[in-house]
Parts: C-alpha cells; structure tokens; sequence
C-alpha cells in the first residue's frame, strides 16, 4: 500500500466540501471517493506544533515542538517522524514542497527530497502559485517512476497561506461573502477573492497529484489522505483555541474504499493517523502514539473512538500558552498567560488591520472558557463563570489537567522553552 499525505496551510474547512462557496472541485472528487470528517481537530493550532502532532501522533509537548520551526523549535526525536517511522519498516519515503517540523528538512530523514525544496517560512511575498504548481508537478513524476518499494509521499503545499496570490479578475469581491466572523466590508471581500484565488491554487495541485494515482495505476492500492495545519490565518482563528483554530479539514481515501462518499461525525484528531496508517500498512503501533486508529470508524464498528480531544498554544511569534479540551458538546480552555491579545501572534491582513482599528486589542482573552457548543457553536457566550455549567467546567478542568499531567506536560511546572535542552527519557 502507497501512502499519499496532501497538506495545505491555513486552511481550516473552508473548501468545497464542507459546503463552503470555496470552488475546489479537485477536492470534492477526492470528497467523494473518500471519507469526510466534519469533526477533526488539529493538536496544536500553529504551524509546526500541529504538523508535530500529526507526524508524532503525539500532543506537541510530548514531541518538544514548542513553536515555529524556523524560530529554531524542534523535535526532541526525529526518529519518532512519521516518515522515519515508515521508512524503517519497508517504505521509500519522499518529500515535495513544504515541511514545517524542522528547522531543515534534511533533520527528518526522508529518503528523497524532490521538486523544489528552497523556500523560507519567514517570507510570504513570493509566486506562490508558481512554486506550489512546480511541485506537484515534481510529486505526479515521482509517482509515475517505477518504485520497488511502498512508498509514502508527503506534498506540502503554501497554499492557502498569506500573502494570498493577487484574486483572480474573475471573482467580483461585490458578489461573494466573507466569513461569518468577520464584518462585511469592502476590503474583507477582496482579501477573501484572494483566498478564493489561492484555494483554487491549491486545489490545482491536488488535481495533478490524483491524476498521477490514476494515470500510474497506483490509485487503486493508495491511501490518500488530504488535510491542513489549522484554521484560516485570520484574529481568532489561526493562533486560537476555538473550534474556526483548531478545526481542520480531513479526507481520508483507503484502497478498500471505506465509508466512500460519507460523512463522519465522530470527533477525531490528527493524532489518530499515525495508528491509522500503522493498521491499514499492517505495522506495529509504536509505544508512543497517544491517538486512536480510525479504521473502527471507517469500517463502521464503532461510532467513535475518542470522547475528547485536546489542543494547546505555547510560542507562535510570541508566548502565549494555553489548553483546551474539546467534548461532543463542551469546550474547555485555560488560558496560562497574559489576558491581552497579543499583536504579533496575529498574521498581517487586511481583517487584522480593520479588527485592530476597531478595538480588537482592548478585549480581554479570559482565565478561563467555557462554551456549550450545542447551543453555541460559534462560541460567543463564556459560561466559564455560571452557575448552570459550574459542575460541567469543573469536570473539563479535571480532565484536562489529567491529560496534562499523564502527557508530560512541562507548562504544569512553569513557563515552556522554545526549545526543550534536557529531553526526556
């Protein structure tokens, strides 16, 4: 079985599949041939603490990435990577495009390092169209040469990170809505026909790369699996522990076709794909993964295989560190830091310039939160201090201090490094 992780930064859910008017026909077809998990959920919603969880399947602390890797944060062992992992047990693996768990790719150990690799994560204004079409392109080669092993294949995309390429002229910002968070105005609608533009970018390159399965005759014998780091790199989402921060989009395509064209609505986390790959390759689970396999969900033998996940915040471009615990129902965050939003954790847009002109900086970002998301799904309402949900709060805390504790979690023993000297045994 070939392996084929697609990944787009910044994502969040906002593409065709999840119902949005985000025309990205590519992954809709991907959509209907795989999976959909309405409730995933990254471990960490930053760049590379996220990409850590899922390539670990371990909580970003328990894996040391603490921050951004181009700021120098890093793996406490490379060995325990995904690719790694595979390639010590009968993979060739390849990477194309973006990587974001080490400083330099070359840490993580992949077999072979194809397209165009040179890139900077502290750069933004670049042809990002261009260089994310080059690579896939170099990604569809790749599959098309003969290979004597199984190979595991990982396309980072930019896209659809900021800056956004210039909208296409096509898409009237007149005629197109924003985000519900954010207020409608003209200079919201024409950064989000620049999103538009870099979705459909985006897109493009998943095209190439399942036309490549397809017209090598390896789709049939490939699982594909197509996700993102976080949410949309906009104020309360990217950097924040809300369901629009830690939220992603997650298709999962297996050669035995498992729940085609359907929906999942079990609460999952990327955490649980490392196992997932394990079950489906026929490997050994390694003793540090702390996710569960999906594969009792896809084969519909169970509805769920979690009651919870959990998310954290340490560094971004500053410190800012926070928990969160996320049931069914409830959301659960501590706030461990300072109680002001913090200016340079923001990504630079044109949303964060209007938000800040406005006062979004004299908000507080609370202690404690507590959200019903049943009734409140777009978590408005902070019940952190009522006394309806006092036993509800109490419990969540519990449990997420237990996490914390059984996870290894240094923040319970003061503020966390960048990057951790001492590793744990």
């Amino acid at each position: 079985m070939n392996i084929v992780y697609l990944h787009t930064h910044d994502t969040g859910r906002y593409i065709q599949p999840y119902g949005y008017a985000v025309p990205t026909p590519n992954l809709m077809r991907l959509a209907e041939e795989g999976a959909l998990f309405r409730h995933a959920y990254c471990a960490g919603p930053t760049c590379s603490p996220s990409r850590a969880g899922l390539l670990t399947g371990m909580a970003p602390h328990s894996a040391g990435m603490f921050g951004l890797a181009h700021l120098g944060a890093q793996l406490d062992d490379y060995g325990r990577h995904l690719a790694a992992y595979l390639g010590g047990n009968g993979y060739e693996t390849a990477l194309c495009g973006i990587q974001h768990e080490a400083p330099e790719a070359a840490m993580i150990g992949y077999d072979r390092i194809i397209g165009n690799p040179t890139y900077d994560m502290s750069v933004f204004d670049f042809n990002s169209v261009d260089w994310d079409l080059e690579n896939a392109r170099a990604a569809a080669d790749y599959i098309k040469q003969e290979h004597k092993k199984p190979f595991f294949l990982s396309v980072g995309l930019f896209n659809t990170h900021l800056n956004f390429p210039k909208a296409d002229p096509l898409i009237n910002p007149d005629h197109i809505a924003v985000p519900s968070q954010f207020y409608d105005n003209a200079e919201n609608r024409k950064l989000w026909a620049a999103y538009l533009t870099s979705a459909r970018a985006a897109d493009d390159c998943a095209g190439i790369v399942l036309d490549a399965l397809k017209e090598s005759g390896t789709w049939a014998d490939t699982l594909f699996i197509y996700t993102t780091d976080h949410g949309l790199p906009f104020p309360g989402m990217k950097c924040s522990l809300f369901d629009t921060g830690m939220g992603v989009s997650l298709i999962v395509r297996t050669p035995q076709h498992d729940r085609r064209g359907e929906a999942v609505d079990a609460l999952v986390s990327h955490l649980d794909l490392f196992p997932t790959i394990c079950e489906l390759a026929g490997l050994q689970t390694p003793p540090w993964l702390q996710g569960h396999s999906l594969l009792p969900l896809l084969r519909r033998e169970v509805e769920s295989v979690r009651d919870a996940v959990f998310a954290e915040i340490n560094h971004h471009v500053e410190y800012e560190p926070m928990r969160a615990i996320r049931t069914e129902r409830y959301k659960y965050i501590h706030n461990f830091g300072r109680t002001e939003y913090l200016l340079p954790n923001l990504d630079t847009s044109e949303i964060r310039s209007f938000l800040v002109e406005n006062g979004f900086l004299d908000t507080e970002k609370p202690r404690e939160m507590l959200f019903d998301l049943y009734l409140d799904p777009l978590e408005k309402e902070n019940l952190a201090h009522s006394e309806g949900y006092k036993e509800i709060k109490v419990s969540l805390a519990k449990e997420l201090f237990e996490w914390m504790y059984a996870t290894q979690d240094p923040l319970l023993n003061g503020d966390v490094p960048l990057h951790r000297q001492n590793k744990p045994d």
